[in-house]
C-alpha cells in the first residue's frame, strides 16, 4: 500500500488502520507515490517512488486500486450551500439558524436532514458533513434523500 503521506491517521480511522497494520500481506510504504504504470494491452509493471529518499522500485503488478483521498471537492459550489471548516456540505441539523439566515432561506420549516442550505438540495454520501465514509452509508443517504426529495415536491 502506497501512502503519499507520512501515514495513515489523518486520513483513515483507527479501526481501519489496525486491520492493515494485522494483515501480514500488506506492507505500508509511506512517502511514497506511483511514478509510472506500464504495460502492452494491460497493466504489467508499476514503479513507485519514496519522495523521501528518491528511490524508485519497479514491480510486476497487474492491479492498482488507487483512493485519492478524503477532501471534498466542492469548490465549484461557490457559495451556493453552506460548507464547513474543511469544505463538506452541511446539511439538516448541522446547519445553524445563522447559515439559515446567510443563505436566505425561504421557507418557515428548517431544512429537513440531508437537505442544504438551498431548500430542495439534498447532499449524501462522502461530501456531506458528519457522513461516516462509508459505501453502505451512501447508499442509504441517497435513499432517504430521495424520500425528502418527494416531501419537497409534495409542498
Amino acid at each position: 500500500m502506497l501512502v503519499r503521506g507520512s501515514g495513515l491517521a489523518d486520513t483513515m480511522s483507527k479501526y481501519l488502520i489496525t486491520r492493515i497494520e494485522q494483515t501480514p500481506n500488506i506492507t505500508v510504504l509511506t512517502d511514497t507515490e506511483l511514478s509510472d504504470l506500464d504495460g502492452d494491452s494491460h497493466l504489467e509493471r508499476v514503479a513507485w517512488r519514496n519522495n523521501r529518499t528518491g528511490k524508485t522500485e519497479h514491480k510486476s503488478i497487474a492491479h492498482v486500486f488507487v483512493m485519492t483521498g478524503a477532501d471534498p471537492n466542492t469548490d465549484w459550489l461557490g457559495g451556493c450551500v453552506a460548507l464547513d471548516g474543511h469544505g463538506f456540505i452541511k446539511t439538516g441539523p448541522d446547519v445553524t439558524t445563522e447559515e439559515l439566515h446567510d443563505a436566505h432561506w425561504p421557507l418557515i420549516r428548517r431544512p429537513y436532514l440531508l437537505e442544504t442550505t438551498l431548500p430542495g438540495v439534498f447532499a449524501a454520501g462522502d461530501v456531506r458533513g458528519g457522513n461516516v465514509k462509508r459505501v453502505a452509508s451512501a447508499v442509504g443517504e441517497g435513499s432517504i434523500a430521495i424520500s425528502f426529495v418527494h416531501q419537497v415536491l409534495k409542498e
